[in-house]
């Protein structure tokens, strides 16, 4: 009887054991990841590679998928189907709520696209522990890259995220790529998720940022998400203008045709 309770007593505890490590193991925010990590340094490589020695090349910019998979499915398959574009940029918000599963979910879908493409965080995908799990899967939250002669300097403007303790958006890493690589680009574009003057951005720091954007060679134009709208506009009232990218949902892209001296912008409905 002795032996049969001590059996029982240690099936009980080794059931509770896997219960509370298969707890553990599905837990939303683990950042315990699955499949592919460090995903945009390797794509910018592919696109630095096969854009070098382009004068004129094409860049599709999506953004803000959230939960809406199906849609981000059909907007994968679209791009696809056109074979025309040399790369994609995702301006962030891969994510509703920043979980594992959601930042697995978008991303085996974004592997499917037949071009290289990098992502930008947006401030859902800073909830819970969301941050680490970007940087696990993607990198660095700020990076740059070159296509042809053009830099884009892609930046983390999330600062409600911080409490707007952090350096966000980071004026020394802007400062940096002003020069970084110098020889090797003529023109700069810029993207961001969270653009000035609104809810995310650090607005304290709005005609600071605008001076800093003024110092880029050869500065072309900005590219946003988060406003859900495919929105153009020139929010500091001067020639610079911006493009927000609009919402998977809303199922429109845009795409830029960088050309040696300008460049072109279509609107694409899928």
């Amino acid at each position: 009887m002795k032996k049969k309770l001590r059996f029982i007593r240690l099936s009980l505890c080794s059931s509770l054991m896997l219960l509370l490590s298969s707890c553990f193991e599905t837990h939303p925010y683990d950042v315990k990841i699955e499949g592919d990590s460090d995903i945009n340094a390797r794509q910018m490589a592919l696109i630095e590679s096969q854009c070098a020695n382009k004068g004129t090349f094409r860049v599709a910019f999506i953004s803000d998928n959230h939960l809406w998979l199906n849609d981000l499915r059909d907007e994968v398959e679209d791009l696809n189907r056109r074979g025309d574009i040399d790369f994609v940029v995702h301006c962030g918000d891969l994510t509703d709520t920043a979980t594992r599963d959601e930042f697995e979910w978008s991303r085996d879908i974004l592997l499917g696209l037949h071009y290289p493409f990098v992502v930008l965080i947006g401030n859902h995908d800073f909830l819970g522990t969301g941050n680490q799990t970007y940087s696990q899967m993607y990198g660095e939250m700020n990076f740059s890259f070159i296509a042809g002669r053009v830099k884009f300097v892609c930046l983390n403007t999330n600062a409600t995220e911080y409490d707007y303790l952090a350096a966000v958006p980071n004026f020394d890493y802007m400062e940096a790529q002003m020069t970084e690589r110098r020889e090797q680009f003529d023109r700069t574009i810029v993207v961001m998720h969270a653009p000035p003057f609104g809810d995310q951005f650090n607005n304290n720091v709005c005609k600071a940022f605008r001076r800093y954007l003024d110092l880029f060679p050869g500065l072309m134009f900005c590219v946003n998400g988060h406003d859900h709208g495919d929105k153009v506009s020139a929010p500091y009232n001067d020639n610079l203008i911006f493009y927000g990218i609009d919402c998977a949902t809303h199922r429109n892209y845009r795409i830029f045709t960088i050309t040696p001296d300008s460049y072109e912008v279509e609107q694409v409905y899928f």
